[in-house]
Parts: C-alpha cells; structure tokens; sequence
C-alpha cells in the first residue's frame, strides 16, 4: 500500500534558478528614504496630553523612589549582617 502511493507520487519539478539582483540604493538614498518612513511612522503616533504625561511621571518618580528605599533598607540590612559576623569572628 506504501509501494502504491510512492509510485504515483508525481516527480518534483526542479525549481528555475532566479539571479538576485544586487544592486542596493546607494547610501544617502537609503537615509533618505529611513527619514521619510520614521516621519510618516510619527505621525500616526497618538501623543499623550499634559495631565497624562504629568500623572505617568509621577507614577514613575514614586516606583522609582520605592525601589530606591527598599534597596537602601536591604543594604543597610545585610551591612549589619556582616559587621555582626565580623564582631564574631573578630
């Protein structure tokens, strides 16, 4: 039953052989065109108002403040951790 579906199997075509071309804009044009698509990909940009921007500024400020305290506290925690070891072994 394999043997059957082998042999009616049609053969593979072989694919045309297709020449790339490699010619590539030269360099100034490939800014330019880079430029004109970073400008029209800008536009679509929907821009945040003021009280958004000042409101997600702030949310920043106080998580990063946050972090910045319980860092502090961990580092204060373990200073004390290996002056105690220290007073120990010392």
């Amino acid at each position: 039953m394999a043997e059957e579906k082998k042999a009616s199997a049609a053969p593979a075509k072989a694919a045309a052989a297709v020449k790339k071309d490699d010619s590539r804009p030269g360099f100034f044009k490939r800014v330019g065109k880079w430029f004109r698509e970073m400008r029209s990909e800008l536009k679509k940009v929907i821009w945040p108002t003021v009280p958004v921007l000042t409101k997600n500024t702030g949310v920043s400020v106080a998580a990063i403040l946050v972090s910045a305290l319980v860092l502090w506290g961990f580092d204060e925690l373990a200073q004390l951790f290996i002056r105690g070891l220290f007073m120990l072994a010392g």
